[in-house]
């Protein structure tokens, strides 16, 4: 019996079978048939998909509070702990 050779998707196709996962318009038995690949694999492109859609469009907006100058923080904690040795 001899192996079949491994299948390599391209992304566009990864992608194209996750979004029709996505739409929630076939049951997973029919993009099996349709698009010739596991279910397993379906369930995983339709994840990867829905994990990684931040990262495709943009990051997340960081707060718009200026950065904080560690070093001046310190400075001023210390402050009241010098004096109370001196």
């Amino acid at each position: 019996m001899s192996k079949k050779p491994r299948r390599k998707h391209s992304p566009a196709f990864k992608a194209k079978v996750a979004l029709a996962a996505l739409a929630g318009d076939k049951t997973l038995a029919q993009l099996t048939q349709e698009f010739e690949v596991h279910p397993n694999q379906i369930v995983d492109w339709k994840k990867q998909l829905t994990e990684r859609a931040t990262e495709v469009c943009g990051k997340p907006a960081e707060s718009e509070s200026p950065p904080v100058d560690l070093q001046a923080l310190h400075a001023k904690i210390c402050q009241p702990a010098l004096k109370i040795f001196h």
